[in-house]
């Protein structure tokens, strides 16, 4: 159900506003927005329908129209920025209710559009909102050291004088070659074996690709990137799990982050989140979603 505000000429900037939308909650006390700033430091306010928040703020279209948008899809500082800025609008609100968060850059005409969807797509929110109550979301991520991934033998230095050095070189190489891929195995196994015990905490879990070295800024070899939903009462359990399987293995790391809302759980492909002349950079934009913070 897309809504277009109007026809203009190519490479011109929209002028007016938009309503930004960052999620849906339910049963939010709208104080505990209180002096929380969303993207581009707009204040963020409360629009209710039923028993829905819709947490918003007003956006300029000169910022958030079809043409700027897309430009900024280009940029990666002012995607980092706004999906910062978008996140913790939806961590604020999701620390005090449980909270449904939408994608970037989801934009409507006004408020009374907003209360009409949150109408309309009432039992779509309400069946996520069932979904994440009560829970969050927890990332792990293993990381792989060289120390656990290459073998200790001194790397075999090529000879020449005679067959005989040259076919021991070759072998030599084959056994190395062999123990680093026994190395990656058991890396690999391990990581499996993680998964496994801290499934048994969890609602659902969703395997996510490594993320690259260059955003994570970690150190290490990305082996395992997971996302699990909690029930609160598990958290302790699962935490304890993972910090006992960080210490297991040389050279590798567990980290964990969380909580978070539940982003990788929420299906909203059923809820119709298109408005404005910026829906089709909004549908552009669905397509490089990443995850979860």
């Amino acid at each position: 159900m897309n809504h277009h505000t109007g026809r203009h000429e190519p490479g011109t900037r929209r002028q007016g506003t938009a309503v930004y939308l960052y999620g849906v909650a339910r049963g939010l006390d709208p104080g505990a927005l209180g002096g929380v700033t969303g993207v581009s430091s707009a204040a963020v306010r409360a629009v209710p329908a039923d028993d829905l928040i819709a947490l918003v703020s007003t956006v300029e279209l000169a910022d958030f129209g079809e043409d700027a948008l897309r430009d900024h899809l280009e940029d990666l500082d002012w995607l980092e920025a706004t999906a910062r800025a978008h996140h913790e609008v939806v961590d604020r609100a999701a620390q005090a209710a449980p909270t449904a968060p939408v994608r970037i850059a989801t934009l409507y005409r006004d408020d009374d559009r907003v209360r009409q969807v949150l109408h309309e797509q009432h039992p779509q929110f309400t069946r996520v909102l069932d979904l994440i109550s009560g829970r969050a979301e927890w990332g792990v991520k293993i990381y792989a050291h060289a120390e656990a991934l290459e073998t200790c033998d001194p790397e075999p230095q090529p000879q020449t004088a005679g067959g005989r050095t040259g076919t021991a070189y070759l072998r030599r190489r084959q056994a190395q070659r062999r123990s680093r891929q026994d190395a990656s195995r058991r890396v690999g196994d391990y990581a499996q074996s993680v998964h496994e015990r801290l499934i048994q905490y969890a609602r659902a879990s969703r395997r996510h690709p490594p993320q690259d070295q260059r955003l994570s800024g970690r150190a290490g070899v990305p082996v395992l990137n997971m996302a699990y939903l909690l029930d609160d009462e598990h958290t302790k359990g699962f935490l304890d799990t993972a910090r006992r399987a960080d210490a297991e293995l040389t050279g590798v790391d567990v980290e964990v982050t969380g909580p978070w809302p539940p982003y990788s759980f929420i299906d909203t492909s059923d809820i119709d989140t298109t408005d404005t002349a910026a829906a089709g950079a909004n549908r552009r934009g669905r397509s490089g979603r990443g995850e979860a913070p």
